[in-house]
């Protein structure tokens, strides 16, 4: 849908306009991850802290392509009339619309962001960014992007804390039990069928990859390639992966009798030189892996000549008895080698794979069982489904992913007057200590421990060198940006490619 930005918020935050103290000319404003409802969990660690990522990509879309194409650049009359006609028939008091001819003749946003560098893991308290007006005129504006900034950014930040936790523990098994292997194409993103819409699931997706490099989300690449400076001609931006899915699998059974003719078709006719995983569970997924594939061994032989891999997929039962009985299965009739660590590695050209369902419990469980039993981790590929992007699942219970969960607020902490004096802002309700408000400008700093927030502080303050938020955008342009492997680069420190 195509509609004036301004539109785009609560109904509330039309009617603020006139309800700022007279002769406000700034107000500024901090997005901030307030608190951590999954801290201390067993199955996540680390997650007191939240990563900087999205908002580059929300500026570039929103606040340029969008204020341009939906505002600026359309017909003044049609803008105002839009506007008019919206608000008079659904809210009843005056939303002061003359606002939106001033903005339209102004001709440009009037708003600075201040931003900590995409790719910091941010403590809990620690503001993400700064948003102020740049024009006296338009104190109002700050907070009336609010709403649009909130549902863009949370899910976004939550999705790359995700893809996080989940390389963590790919690290740690890829360091004790494979050589030589890449960590980062251990795990694919499979959740674009299951995420609240198709814009949430390729952004859901770009966050993943800031661990990752394989997602089935085809437009999580170019997404990525538009916002942040990368290209998949010249870098691993991300790969999808050639699969099979039940409705040609069950296709070809019907018009074959068998289940036979399609692997060799597989094998030697579609893929011959590619790897592919082939879901194998339509029937009778044991009888596949322990009687059917092994009379194609040849062909597989042929197929691994190529350096490729035939991944067999459960898509069904318990997915951590699937995939660790799979490897077994397969040893029997394939044989493995063992390598420089002394963890066995099936023979080149098979391995198993389960394309979801794959929770941080399911995940440490399938490593810890490969483990024990001598096997490389390496003999896997596993996927992250929606579940997981929405989700976390800690033993028995499950902590859903909303923009609470790290209690995610923008709120205006500073308003300077016409005059020129400055007021702190702040709340401090009894009943909620994480709702406490940073009072007055922040600037955020840096020791041995890490990042921290100091406030109480006047605007020009937040210009300070020392400050780790940056000028990123102001007055419709960016100011800096950073490219997807300066991201990676920065929340892994130097290591995501290793």
């Amino acid at each position: 849908m195509k509609i004036n930005p301004l539109l785009e918020s609560d109904f509330y935050k039309q009617v603020h306009w006139n309800q700022y103290p007279k002769d406000v000319v700034k107000v500024v404003s901090y997005f901030t991850p307030r608190m951590s409802r999954l801290k201390n969990l067993k199955f996540a660690t680390d997650q007191d802290k939240l990563i900087m990522f999205g908002l580059q990509s929300f500026i570039k879309e929103w606040l340029i392509e969008d204020f341009n194409e939906n505002f600026f650049n359309r017909d003044k009359a049609e803008v105002l009339k839009e506007a008019d006609r919206l608000l008079d028939c659904t809210i009843q008091c005056n939303c002061g619309t003359y606002r939106f001819s001033e903005l339209y003749d102004l001709g440009y946003l009037p708003i600075e962001i201040k931003a900590l560098p995409e790719g910091t893991r941010v403590p809990v308290g620690c503001p993400m960014f700064e948003i102020s007006n740049t024009h006296p005129d338009f104190a109002w504006l700050t907070n009336a992007l609010e709403s649009r900034i909130s549902a863009e950014l949370w899910h976004t930040m939550i999705s790359a804390n995700v893809g996080y936790e989940y390389r963590k523990i790919v690290n740690e098994y890829y360091e004790k039990t494979v050589c030589g292997g890449a960590a980062r194409k251990a795990l694919g993103d499979f959740s674009m069928r299951g995420q609240e819409s198709a814009a949430s699931a390729y952004k859901s997706s770009a966050a993943w990859l800031l661990s990752h490099v394989n997602t089935a989300t085809v437009c999580a690449i170019p997404y990525l390639e538009k916002y942040y400076n990368c290209s998949c001609e010249d870098e691993e931006v991300g790969f999808g992966s050639a699969s099979t899915e039940h409705s040609v699998m069950c296709s070809n059974f019907a018009v074959d009798g068998d289940e036979d003719t399609m692997i060799t078709r597989l094998l030697t006719e579609i893929y011959p030189y590619t790897s592919f995983s082939m879901v194998s569970d339509s029937y009778d997924y044991w009888d596949l892996v322990k009687n059917k594939l092994p009379k194609h061994k040849e062909e597989i032989l042929e197929h691994a000549k190529h350096k490729n891999v035939m991944l067999i997929r459960g898509d069904s039962g318990d997915p951590v008895e699937v995939v660790t009985k799979t490897v077994f299965e397969l040893a029997k009739w394939w044989g493995y080698t063992v390598n420089n660590k002394g963890y066995k590695v099936l023979n080149f050209g098979l391995k198993a794979i389960y394309g979801d369902s794959i929770t941080l419990t399911r995940i440490k469980e399938i490593y810890k069982i490969l483990e024990k039993e001598g096997w490389s981790v390496e003999n896997v590929v596993l996927g992250v489904g929606s579940f997981s992007m929405e989700c976390l699942e800690d033993g028995d219970k499950l902590y859903p992913y909303t923009r609470d969960t790290f209690g995610i607020a923008i709120k205006a902490t500073h308003v300077v007057m016409k005059d020129g004096t400055e007021h702190f802002v702040f709340k401090n309700p009894k009943e909620s200590t994480f709702k406490k408000s940073h009072k007055g400008c922040c600037v955020v700093l840096e020791n041995q421990n890490g990042l921290y927030c100091h406030d109480e502080m006047n605007f020009a303050d937040t210009y300070s060198p020392a400050n780790r938020m940056e000028v990123v955008f102001k007055d419709g342009k960016m100011v800096k940006e950073y490219s997807l492997k300066e991201v990676r680069e920065r929340l892994w420190d130097g290591k995501f490619y290793e």
